[in-house]
């Protein structure tokens, strides 16, 4: 069947079938792009886990938006910037009512379809309130770009390597990572080495970079082994800083170091983790700035796809490296025999410290928005839905201060040392400059 056939039949069917008088009127107040962000946020927090299929699912989706809102433009409008994948000229005779709005929110829809197949019934709740139809009913926009813009990004992204599951065996020496249940602590849910969680997401398939190994950095220190680290006057200091920073009863950290330290948190299921916090921040600075959806949708994905790169690097890091560095807790307590100490967090992520994740997503995303809006000097407050934060809204008047005190805070949390926020923060800031570069450029860039 030609396209012209399936438009014939299309506008046919339209003509025998109105919309049902019950259907409510389109909702279209605000951004569509940030709409979406908005209900993938709401996935997240159900979905929960690591952060690393998180930031792959914000990419795709945000990715896909992005090429479809360059569809709308190269067909009606100009193209600005670079699609990510392909932007291609659709069918139509004139521009429909709404069009913006159908191409994006049915892109996003469709993705996260697929991408949270167990959430559907709150998927198409968020699609009714903002379009009055249910996404089944037929559009001829499916037919024309958005199949086709779902179809390509699933196809690009099978295969990546995000199913594999294989797992993880701890390298068994003292200063390497090994679970970190006890007793008197909450139950992280890590009580064997094989509940490491990613142990190969270092070998996805990136969105920007060449590998997951681009940007490698040296070992923590640049120490060559676990012994040599140990012994060393570096690895006492920084376990040192932690051990009294990081603690539950610390007498140094001030009462704002602690409430950064739960601001940034979001490690617990149920909040939107640290990739859906720093779309939520995008989100705010968008609205401030007054972005148009295209001017969104190349943000949104140029944000998304730079922390989905970091996570793939900074897992890398994590594992495939000849150091798989132990936490805090069991630095303190099997290392220095400190059975009593506590971090803050209480419980401690279930995968190793060296680098920091909250520190490269949040170097990543800092310097994406310093090159997009060409200063890091931009005032904004973000907000956090950590439970356990004291202060629910912070201000910040560069993009690198809220990065940096986002790596700080996992020292003030008690979960990482202060290498793994540093090294954290330049393997992020290495991804972004990448990605800005390399994809989705501005027309003469």
């Amino acid at each position: 069947m030609t396209l012209a056939t399936v438009l014939a039949t299309a506008a046919g069917a339209l003509a025998l079938t109105p919309q049902s008088a019950s259907a409510a009127a389109p909702n279209y107040s605000g951004d569509p792009v940030q709409y979406w962000n908005n209900v993938l946020n709401g996935a997240i927090r159900t979905a929960g886990g690591p952060p690393g299929p998180l930031s792959r699912a914000a990419a795709e989706m945000n990715a896909a938006i992005y090429d479809a809102e360059s569809s709308y433009q190269l067909r009606w409008h100009t193209m600005t910037s670079d699609p990510y994948l392909q932007a291609v000229s659709y069918a139509g005779w004139a521009e429909g009512p709404g069009e913006e709005e159908r191409v994006i929110g049915r892109t996003a829809y469709n993705i996260l379809l697929k991408l949270f197949p167990d959430q559907t019934t709150y998927l198409d709740n968020k699609f009714v309130e903002r379009f009055g139809t249910r996404p089944t009913e037929f559009d001829i926009l499916d037919v024309t770009v958005v199949n086709t813009m779902v179809t390509n990004m699933w196809n690009f992204r099978s295969a990546d390597g995000s199913d594999d599951r294989t797992v993880y065996t701890p390298d068994g020496k003292p200063g390497a990572w090994q679970p970190t249940s006890y007793p008197d602590l909450p139950d992280p849910g890590c009580s064997q080495g094989g509940q490491a969680a990613g142990p190969e997401w270092g070998k996805v398939k990136p969105w920007a970079l060449t590998s997951g190994s681009q940007f490698r950095p040296a070992t923590p220190g640049r120490f060559a082994s676990y012994e040599s680290l140990l012994a060393s006057p570096a690895y006492a200091e920084q376990v040192a800083k932690v051990r009294d920073l990081g603690a539950a009863n610390s007498t140094t950290r001030t009462t704002d170091q602690t409430a950064a330290a739960w601001f940034w948190a979001n490690d617990a299921n149920g909040t939107y983790k640290p990739p859906g916090q720093l779309l939520d921040i995008t989100a705010r600075v968008a609205r401030d700035r007054g972005l148009t959806p295209y001017q969104n949708a190349r943000l949104f994905a140029l944000v998304s796809v730079a922390m989905a790169d970091a996570a793939i690097a900074e897992w890398d890091v994590k594992y495939q490296t000849p150091i798989d560095l132990w936490r805090p807790v069991s630095a303190v307590r099997e290392g220095l025999k400190d059975t009593a100490w506590k971090p803050l967090s209480g419980t401690t992520p279930c995968f190793p410290a060296w680098a920091s994740g909250h520190s490269a997503f949040g170097a990543a995303w800092a310097g994406i928005m310093r090159q997009y809006f060409k200063s890091d000097n931009i005032t904004f407050t973000a907000s956090t839905d950590d439970p356990k934060a004291p202060v629910k809204n912070r201000t910040f008047t560069s993009f690198s201060q809220a990065a940096r005190e986002d790596a700080d805070s996992r020292v003030w949390l008690g979960v990482h040392y202060p290498w793994d926020a540093s090294d954290g923060l330049t393997l992020g800031d290495s991804i972004a400059t990448w990605v800005f570069t390399h994809k989705m450029k501005a027309a003469g860039s």
